[in-house]
């Protein structure tokens, strides 16, 4: 529900609400809501700003290990650290700017597989591979080094949002995890097998790992629903994007059961009414839609009916979301209504 200014002088002119009432209750909720993530001008600028330093730091440090070596990019990946830190500090406690401060934090903790890549150069135990070393001594050397670099960024994070309640915070932690689970699994399957563990694997990988994702989602979405704080909604991102990408490269809806596929976005569909999580919906149309795109490619390729067939598709798609935006209530008491009273009971408890 998006509240207005005009709404609350509306409420006072009809009696609602005394005009002191009013006022209060305005400026209430402009001080509840003004560090909010929302989809504005400075909000968008605040992260399109930390991706192009997250950018430039990352193409600045490749240089810096070129031109000073390992000592260099430990040097400098600390220095920028402490400084980013100190900025989120400013902004964060004492000018109580939020996301900005939040993101110079998130920033500063991205600088941790950089000053762990630079701390490893210098120890003989840890030689930086090389593509002419042996190929096993090469493979595990390299999983090895990235594995203590994912661990220490998925630590410095867990540290970091221990003291600053910033959501974004759970985005290097989840992408850490998720590289993580990929290196693990190399190096699992290198012991046991003696073979090395290649990219056209990692779908498997990413599929899992974004089941489990979720579950960690869910069971962070239960534990801090009553939290103005919305801490579940990256980790749910990351296991979505992990979870159904790799289940559509893998060729499930194509190539595979196509059945299976419907009905797994079908449960997306549903998941985000029982949630109250709309990135499941848009998952779920997305995947429904790609189904139905190719099998209307099959059915009518090569023939002027499979243009027009997409333009039904689309327009259906519309329609299907604006009775949706009209019924959306309606359809969640329908839905939630019919379940079991244990089953609501684990269910997150709805934002607003």
């Amino acid at each position: 529900m998006k509240i207005v200014k005009k709404d609350i002088e509306s409420a006072v002119l009809e009696g609602i609400l005394s005009s002191e009432q009013g006022e209060s209750l305005w400026n209430a909720l402009q001080k509840r809501t003004s560090n909010r993530p929302q989809f504005n001008f400075a909000n968008v600028a605040y992260y399109f700003g930390a991706f192009i330093v997250l950018s430039g730091m990352s193409w600045f440090m490749t240089l810096a290990w070129e031109e000073f070596g390992g000592k260099g990019l430990l040097f400098l990946a600390c220095f920028y650290a402490f400084l980013f830190v100190l900025a989120g500090n400013t902004l964060w406690f004492k000018q109580n700017l939020k996301i900005p401060g939040g993101l110079l934090f998130t920033i500063a903790v991205c600088m941790t597989p950089l000053a762990v890549f630079g701390l490893l150069s210098q120890l003989e135990s840890w030689p930086i591979p090389y593509l002419y070393d042996a190929p096993y001594t090469y493979f595990i050397h390299e999983k090895s080094i990235f594995i203590l670099m994912e661990l220490a960024t998925i630590l410095v994070g867990l540290i970091t949002i221990k003291f600053i309640k910033f959501p974004f915070l759970t985005a290097p932690i989840a992408l850490a995890f998720g590289f993580l689970s990929i290196h693990l699994t190399a190096v699992t399957v290198f012991y046991t097998t003696g073979q090395t563990w290649w990219s056209s694997q990692d779908y498997w990988v990413f599929f899992w790992f974004g089941l489990i994702c979720l579950m960690v989602a869910y069971w962070v979405d239960v534990k801090t629903s009553r939290l103005e704080e919305d801490y579940a909604f990256w980790l749910y991102l990351f296991g979505l994007m992990s979870f159904w990408f790799s289940m559509t490269f893998m060729g499930v809806a194509f190539s595979g059961n196509p059945l299976i596929y419907l009905f797994i976005n079908l449960g997306l569909i549903l998941l985000s009414v029982l949630l109250h999580r709309r990135v499941f919906i848009v998952f779920g149309t997305l995947g429904i839609s790609l189904l139905l795109y190719d099998l209307s490619y099959r059915t009518f390729q090569g023939s002027l009916l499979f243009p027009l067939t997409l333009m039904v598709l689309g327009l259906l798609v519309i329609y299907a979301g604006i009775q949706y935006q009209r019924n959306e209530q309606a359809i969640e008491r329908l839905i939630v209504g019919n379940l079991p009273m244990s089953i609501r009971d684990i269910l997150p408890r709805r934002r607003s």
